[in-house]
């Protein structure tokens, strides 16, 4: 970290890896601590926030900082985005693109085609939990988009000094 960056820059860094981390190990918390399967639609908001973890601890590595943090800045965007999607069809806004997802995992002495016909079928239209009338995916949504427009506003802030 260099002595002339401003606090913004800094602030903006440390939410882009902090956020989609938190997310993250959130995610496969629920899932195996909770057994709260993810869905094909959980799984594609997962994606985003893997690439703002690589975009921001590059941000840390390499220049230019700022292209690097807004790049996973957009990650949390498009997480927050497909959030919002995976959300609105678990409430019945409107309809998804797939229905649900097998989630094979083998177990010790336990067979491929076992695994695979016993795995828990998750459903992308039913929340499996919810906070406040908020499901997980609502969650990120919320999250997600709320940090990446922050970001964005500390690096125009940034831009402008």
């Amino acid at each position: 970290m260099s002595i002339n960056e401003s606090p913004n820059l800094r602030m903006a860094q440390r939410l882009a890896l902090a956020v989609p981390a938190l997310l993250l190990a959130g995610a496969y918390l629920s899932q195996y601590g909770f057994d709260l399967y993810p869905c094909e639609m959980c799984w594609w908001q997962r994606y985003p926030h893997f690439a703002a973890v690589a975009f921001a601890l590059l941000s840390f590595l390499a220049a230019p900082k700022r292209l690097w943090i807004a790049l996973a800045a957009g990650g949390l965007l498009t997480s927050g985005l497909i959030g919002l999607f995976h959300a609105g069809v678990e409430y019945g806004w409107w309809e998804g693109v797939t229905s649900c997802a097998a989630i094979p995992q083998t177990g010790e002495g336990q067979s491929a085609l076992d695994a695979i016909m016993n795995a828990p079928v998750v459903r992308c239209d039913e929340a499996p939990w919810t906070l406040l009338g908020i499901s997980l995916a609502g969650f990120n949504f919320l999250i997600s988009t709320a940090t990446s427009l922050f970001i964005f506003n500390l690096l125009r802030k940034e831009g402008r000094s």
